[in-house]
């Protein structure tokens, strides 16, 4: 049974940083895992923020975060996303997903929901 645990949110005024982790256990390692993160602001849909084939070969952005994210693996078991120069409209609860390999994900494409078979419980990112 793998288990996402999620860390890092907090409150940040606009321009500040913060640096989110994810911690995968009962995860059996192998190479082409895709691990995400979304997030889902108060009333709206959730959205692929950015993505990482495991061993870090390809990465997704999302349009409004690019050139300011950085998604990483600390560990085998240690998604990183690092937050930079954060805005009000990036507000929202942030969530890590691990899934299969799959062409998407690969590619450095965005991977819907779907692809992701396990979630963590989420991260509250709040700016201001």
């Amino acid at each position: 049974h793998v288990q996402l645990v999620e860390s890092g949110g907090g409150s940040v005024q606009t321009g500040g940083s913060l640096r989110l982790s994810c911690a995968a256990s009962g995860y059996r390692h192998s190479s082409g895992v895709c691990a995400g993160w979304f997030r889902q602001a108060p009333g709206k849909g959730r959205e692929g923020v950015a993505s990482i084939r495991d061993g870090g070969a390809t990465t997704y952005y999302a349009r409004s975060v690019k050139g300011r994210f950085t998604i990483s693996q600390e560990n085998a078991s240690t998604l990183i996303l690092q937050m930079n120069s954060l805005k009000p409209e990036d507000t929202a609860m942030y969530y890590c997903a691990y899934g299969p390999p799959n062409p998407r994900c690969s590619g450095g494409y965005a991977a819907p929901e779907d692809d992701y078979h396990d979630w963590g419980q989420g991260t509250q990112v709040t700016v201001s």
